[in-house]
C-alpha cells in the first residue's frame, strides 16, 4: 500500500513540475515576437553550449538577456555551493567554467556560500542523511574553496554572499509561508527521497526542507538563471516555482552534464580515485588527462577546457577523420595545466611526458629524497610521498610498478642503500620519479 501511494505521489509531483515549467514559460514568451539582435542570440548559443537550458533553450536565454539589456542591467547568474570538503576537481569546475563565460559576457555572477544549508546537507544523490557540519567547518572549507575558485573566476567581479545571512533570521511564520508554496507530493518525488523510501531507509524531516531553502536563495538574490549539474534539476526547478510566490519572475535553469572520471565509468570523485584535482601538480594533471578513455575526449574538451566551440569542433573533426587520440589528449593535458598552473608549467609537463613515455627518458627535473641508512623499499616510497601508505606501497611493488635505476623490484622489503657520492632513481608507475641521495 505504501509503495502504491508513493508511486501516485511521484506521478502527481512530476505532473505538477511539468505543468509548472509549461505555465511559467508563457510569461517568458511575452517578448517572443520582438526581434532579438543576432549578437544576443549568438551569445546565448555560446552560453548554452553543452548544457540543458529551461525553458526554451538558447532562444529562451536570448529573450532573458535582451529583456535585462532593455532594463539596463546584466543577468544575475546564480551558483550555490555547500563547502562540504576542502578540495575541488575539474568535475566541480564544469559549472565554474560556464559561470566564467557569463562573466566574460558582462553578466553578474552571484556565488552563494551555503553557510546555512551546509549544516543540513544536500540529500541529492545520497542514500543516507549527510552528517551536519559546524559553522567552523563551513568557514574553513569555504576559504579553501575560494582559493581554488579564483583559478577560474575573477572574484573581484563576483557578488559573494552567504545564505546564513537570510536563512538564519527566518521566523517560524516565514518558514511556514515558505513550506506552503509546495506540496509534500513534490518533495517526496525527489529521486533521492524516493529511492531511500523504496529501500525503507529513513528520510529526516529537515532534509525535506533543503530544496526549499535552496529555492529561497534564488528569491533572496533575485536570480535570473541558476546553474548546476543535471542532478540538481529538482532543486533548481523548485527555485523557479518559488520566485513567483514572492512576486519575482521565475529564474531559468541551466543544467550541466556530470563528468565521468578518468576511469570512464563512475562520476568523477575523490572517493573513486578517478579525479583530476585543481591543485594537482602539473605532471600529475597532464598524466591523468592521458588516461582519459578515447570516447570521452570531446566531452572533456567541452566541459573542462577554455577552448572555443570552434576549436573543439576542429578536434572532433580531426578524430572523426582517423586522427590519433593521443594528440588530442596531449592538447587537452597541456591546456588544463595552462589554465591552472600557467604556460611555463604546461610546456614543461608536455616535455616531461614526451621524454618519459615517447622517448623513454628520465625527466631532467625530479624531487630528491635522502636515504641515511638501509631502508625497506616500501618505507622509502612512503617517506618520499610516492604512495598514500604502507599497504599501497607494498601492493605497487608486488604488482611490478616500481623500478630502481630502470630495474623492476618486486620485494617490498628490498633494502635500499645509497652509497656516498652516488644516487639512485626510484620510479613508481609511469609518471612518478624521485632521486635518492645519500645522507
Amino acid at each position: 500500500m505504501r509503495r502504491s501511494v508513493l508511486k501516485m505521489t511521484k506521478e502527481t509531483a512530476m505532473s505538477q513540475n511539468s505543468e509548472m515549467v509549461k505555465q511559467q514559460t508563457v510569461a517568458d514568451d511575452k517578448d517572443a515576437q520582438e526581434q532579438i539582435p543576432q549578437e544576443i542570440i549568438d551569445q546565448a548559443q555560446e552560453l548554452c553550449r553543452g548544457a540543458e537550458v529551461l525553458p526554451d533553450g538558447a532562444m529562451g536565454l536570448a529573450r532573458r538577456i535582451y529583456k535585462a539589456q532593455k532594463e539596463g542591467r546584466p543577468l544575475r547568474a546564480k551558483l550555490g555551493v555547500d563547502p562540504t570538503a576542502a578540495d575541488l576537481h575539474v568535475g566541480h569546475a564544469v559549472v565554474l567554467r560556464k559561470l566564467k563565460k557569463f562573466q566574460d559576457f558582462g553578466h553578474q555572477v552571484v556565488l552563494i556560500i551555503g553557510g546555512f544549508t551546509a549544516r543540513i546537507g544536500d540529500p541529492t544523490g545520497r542514500n543516507a542523511t549527510r552528517p551536519p557540519l559546524t559553522a567552523e567547518d563551513v568557514a574553513k572549507n569555504a576559504e579553501t574553496y575560494l582559493h581554488q575558485i579564483e583559478l577560474i573566476l575573477d572574484l573581484d567581479k563576483v557578488e559573494m554572499t552567504n545564505n546564513a545571512d537570510w536563512l538564519d533570521p527566518l521566523s517560524l511564520k516565514d518558514v511556514i509561508k515558505l513550506a506552503s508554496t509546495c506540496t509534500a507530493n513534490q518533495l517526496i518525488a525527489k529521486e533521492a527521497f524516493g529511492s531511500r523510501l523504496d529501500q525503507q531507509q529513513p528520510v529526516s524531516f529537515h532534509e525535506l526542507f533543503y530544496p526549499l531553502l535552496q529555492a529561497y536563495d534564488s528569491v533572496a538574490i533575485r536570480a535570473d538563471i541558476e546553474l548546476g549539474g543535471t542532478d540538481q534539476r529538482f532543486n533548481i526547478l523548485q527555485g523557479r516555482e518559488l520566485q513567483p510566490h514572492y512576486k519575482q519572475e521565475a529564474q531559468m535553469a541551466m543544467l550541466l552534464p556530470l563528468l565521468e572520471g578518468t576511469d570512464g565509468v563512475k562520476k568523477m570523485s575523490k572517493t573513486y580515485n578517478n579525479y583530476i584535482a585543481l591543485k594537482d601538480e602539473p605532471d600529475d594533471m597532464f598524466g591523468k588527462c592521458m588516461r582519459i578513455p578515447d570516447e570521452l575526449i570531446i566531452k572533456y574538451f567541452d566541459l573542462t577546457s577554455a577552448f572555443s566551440g570552434k576549436e573543439i569542433d576542429e578536434v572532433k573533426e580531426m578524430l572523426e577523420k582517423g586522427g590519433n587520440p593521443k594528440d588530442a589528449k596531449e592538447k587537452l593535458g597541456r591546456q588544463l595545466v595552462l589554465q591552472y598552473h600557467g604556460e611555463a608549467a604546461a610546456d614543461a609537463a608536455l616535455a616531461n611526458w614526451t621524454k618519459v613515455h615517447s622517448e623513454k627518458q628520465i625527466p631532467d627535473d625530479m624531487p630528491s629524497h635522502t636515504v641515511t641508512e638501509p631502508t625497506p623499499l616500501f618505507r622509502v616510497m612512503v617517506d618520499a610521498k610516492l604512495s598514500g601508505g604502507s599497504g599501497e606501497a607494498k601492493r605497487l611493488v608486488q604488482e611490478g610498478g616500481v623500478r630502481i635505476n630502470g630495474e623492476q623490484v618486486k620485494d617490498p622489503m628490498h633494502q635500499v642503500t645509497v652509497d656516498n657520492g652516488t644516487e639512485l632513481v626510484l620510479q613508481v608507475g609511469r609518471r612518478k620519479f624521485v632521486k635518492l641521495i645519500s645522507g
